[in-house]
């Protein structure tokens, strides 16, 4: 049984890993993440961890949806980039300085507040425990030793969810 387990997963990894082929998802992916992002907005059979995040884009001036797992850490919230420093979602929150929503039943208005590298390390492991699915994006195993988080923490960033300014 142990093997036919670790075939599934890595199919599914395979299958994420075509999905998002050179850090950027593919048509099969983008509307996979429009469904998500409704989906976890609205609650609907969605994980614990799951929201939506609504951020001004960049070039449109458009709200624009993205499905991310919500990472707690101690006693905070973060979100964190699978794909790395080049997604979309990235560019606009840092062009938006970090004005955005978060959507999980209900609205909330933050501004995401980019983690600095040396302090990654530990908030990446949580969301590997966490989001399965960015499992085949980051270079380590989620039980590697916190070193090789460090290791790759600069490529991959995080954001703390704080109270919108009033």
């Amino acid at each position: 049984m142990k093997h036919a387990d670790t075939t599934s997963a890595g199919m599914l990894h395979r299958l994420d890993r075509w999905m998002y082929r050179g850090g950027r998802p593919n048509r099969v992916a983008r509307v996979l993440n429009r469904i998500g992002a409704v989906q976890y907005a609205h609650r609907i059979a969605a994980p614990r961890q799951a929201v939506t995040l609504e951020v001004v884009g960049r070039r449109t001036g458009k709200a624009i949806s993205f499905p991310l797992v919500l990472t707690p850490y101690d006693g905070q919230r973060y979100l964190v980039s699978m794909l790395g420093e080049h997604t979309n979602w990235v560019r606009n929150v840092r062009a938006a300085d970090g004005r955005a929503v978060l959507r999980s039943g209900h609205r909330e208005a933050v501004r995401l507040v980019e983690v600095e590298p040396a302090d990654r390390a530990a908030i990446l492991r949580k969301y590997l425990d966490l989001a399965p699915g960015a499992r085949a994006h980051l270079p380590v195993d989620r039980t590697a030793p916190l070193t090789e988080f460090e290791r790759i923490a600069p490529d991959y960033p995080v954001f703390r969810i704080t109270p919108a300014p009033a």
